[in-house]
């Protein structure tokens, strides 16, 4: 039986000079695209051997999709991309996967995980379930989490102060 990979919390910001935090300014930029396609402000970046694989952002309200989460859109990319459903690779993701997502990102083979903010209400890499790194499951996964982790939760907070404001965000 394989050990539990252990979660590298370095904090909300992460070393200035990490390419970790490089890598999750472009899925923050990706949770912008879908704020201004009024869906909410989760972003995702797949990289493999130090290059852009593939993004997605949140497209449920978009496509009237449940599954269409960021972390879905962009594995399926990557799949497109690379001609396999293994997508031996790191995701960046502003917010801490939900429990479908994680699902997938462990049947996709995925390597690493970043995160950015928690997800106190459906988080799967540690707050509420740590299906990633569950030693019952077939594949575990690298995880570092709150990488800028304020910035990525700020993004969500705007984003659901003005969707209460009105309905004129996101038209």
């Amino acid at each position: 039986m394989q050990s539990t990979p252990p979660i590298d919390h370095r904090g909300p910001h992460g070393d200035a000079d990490d390419a970790d935090v490089s890598w999750m300014r472009l899925a923050l930029a990706q949770a912008e695209l879908a704020a201004l396609a009024g869906d909410v402000p989760v972003g995702a970046v797949i990289v493999q051997d130090g290059q852009l694989l593939a993004a997605g952002y949140n497209r449920r309200e978009a496509d009237q999709d449940p599954s269409a989460h960021a972390e879905i859109v962009a594995l399926r990319r990557a799949a497109a991309q690379l001609g396999t459903w293994r997508v031996e690779a790191t995701l960046y993701v502003t917010q801490e996967p939900c429990p479908m997502c994680a699902g997938a990102l462990v049947n996709a083979r995925v390597k690493r995980v970043v995160f950015g903010c928690l997800n106190p209400k459906a988080g799967a890499a540690v707050s509420l379930y740590q299906l990633l790194t569950d030693p019952r499951l077939n594949h575990r996964l690298e995880v570092r989490g709150e990488v800028l982790a304020e910035e990525c939760a700020a993004t969500m907070r705007a984003f659901f102060a003005r969707l209460r404001a009105g309905p004129a965000y996101g038209a």
